[in-house]
């Protein structure tokens, strides 16, 4: 994931913007679709040929403080809108603040004490929720969470592409979330989501300075089985 600095010159600013929608001004060496950036490319080493967007999606801790564009955040709804779906039945949700929304206290309020220090300089707070039943017949979708974490992931690589932090957050009050933002019952409150603008690593307090880099992976031979489920390897 590339750094959200756009640079002094109002000519480079533009050109910025306009990848971010997709234009072409911006040379394909600069996108995190086509490259690893730099920091990803020193801790992260893929053992086959994948698409650089999927290794350069992590999640910073270190933002500016500053807002995020509308129409950055709305394109990233946008993207886990097009998740695929069992039945179509598209079970997520986001429930959502801004930094300058009068709910902006009561979402930071739901986090743990040590998601906060560093959360409250992010620019949105999402609240990710499921929708635990088909709507076709009413009956228990099994895979809610499935589809709603597809959906998340689809968040997460637009706003990788748009040059954005994304930190998924599983440290906060999940019924008080429910009570506070009216989730009603039939949806699962699942995870909540930190959206900014990258800041340097010496911003976040000491002890979570040496955690601001991309980590690795498992092995591709113990996460997957052909034939039957092996987790001893024997």
């Amino acid at each position: 994931m590339t750094d959200a600095s756009s640079g002094s010159d109002e000519d480079d600013s533009e050109e910025e913007r306009t990848a971010a929608d997709g234009g072409e001004a911006v040379a394909a060496e600069r996108s995190p679709l086509t490259e690893f950036t730099p920091e990803v490319a020193a801790n992260r080493d893929p053992d086959h040929d994948v698409a650089p967007v999927f290794v350069n999606r992590w999640s910073p801790r270190a933002m500016t403080g500053e807002p995020v564009a509308e129409t950055d955040l709305l394109a990233t709804f946008e993207a886990a809108r097009w998740a695929p779906s069992s039945r179509n039945n598209q079970h997520w949700r986001f429930v959502y603040a801004e930094r300058d929304d009068e709910a902006w206290e009561t979402y930071l309020d739901l986090l743990a004490e040590g998601n906060r220090t560093w959360a409250a300089d992010a620019g949105a707070l999402l609240v990710v929720v499921s929708k635990t039943t088909f709507d076709y017949n009413g009956e228990p979708a099994g895979s809610h969470s499935f589809d709603t974490g597809a959906a998340w992931q689809n968040l997460a690589l637009e706003a990788t592409r748009r040059g954005l932090a994304t930190h998924p957050i599983g440290g906060f009050d999940h019924e008080a979330a429910r009570e506070r933002l009216d989730v009603p019952e039939g949806f699962d409150v699942e995870a909540m989501v930190a959206v900014g603008h990258r800041a340097d690593p010496e911003t976040l307090p000491e002890d979570l300075r040496e955690r601001e880099a991309p980590n690795g992976r498992k092995p591709l031979e113990e996460i997957t089985y052909e034939g039957s489920f092996d987790a001893d390897g024997d």
